[in-house]
């Protein structure tokens, strides 16, 4: 039986890492018996929707291609931020006879080589649940900021504060990396989740 593993950080540079999840899924393979064939790991936002997410689509259709049994994610979010985007997933491996595992939540999609529904909507109730959640998070976040620019209070860097090109570079190193590379502008801010505007003053700037 071999498996693949997802990993996801949301950071675009190097400030996060995926080496506990894939070291953590590592172990849970092994334990359930599974040879790991591939590792996939992505820098991207969370927010990112998942036909954007060139290695997540890599992952996916190449363990079809590879007659994989099992794609494990470190938690549901790594498969998707919208439920509708979840059961997509779902419905792809579903169709492939592909197993999902998610460890944070000890899930898994099939039972005995067939499909168990219960868990099924499980993960869809727990997807919608979550989904709602960032909703409410960004709303209370919003209404904070309103309250306090009405009491006055200014928002964002301070007058006169300007971030150093230092800064700039460590910000920006996934972007600056993918310049040197040879990448174009527009495939780079692609690949890191950015505007081509920043990608195109970072290039003027660096070059």
């Amino acid at each position: 039986m071999k498996a693949y593993i997802y990993a996801r950080v949301s950071s675009t540079t190097d400030r996060q890492s995926t080496d506990r999840q894939v070291n953590s899924l590592t172990d849970i393979a092994s334990t359930m018996g599974y040879e790991i064939a591939g590792i996939y790991r992505e820098h991207i936002s969370g927010a990112t929707i998942n036909k954007e997410r060139a290695v997540l689509t890599s992952c996916l259709n190449e363990a079809v291609s590879n007659g994989i049994d099992m794609i494990m994610f470190s938690e549901l979010s790594r498969c998707g931020r919208a439920i509708w985007e979840v059961l997509e997933t779902i419905k792809f491996c579903v169709d492939k006879k592909i197993d999902l595992f998610f460890e944070k939540e000890g899930l898994r999609l099939f039972q005995d080589g067939k499909v168990n529904s219960i868990m099924a909507i499980y993960i869809s109730c727990l997807g919608f649940c979550a989904e709602k959640e960032r909703e409410n998070i960004y709303f209370r976040l919003h209404q904070g900021r309103e309250q306090a620019k009405a009491k006055g209070v200014k928002m964002g860097r301070k007058t006169g504060s300007k971030e150093s090109r230092e800064r700039r570079a460590e910000k920006h190193a996934d972007v600056l990396r993918y310049l040197k590379k040879g990448c174009s502008i527009r495939d780079t801010a692609k690949l890191c989740n950015v505007g081509i505007s920043t990608v195109q003053r970072l290039k003027k700037e660096f070059e």
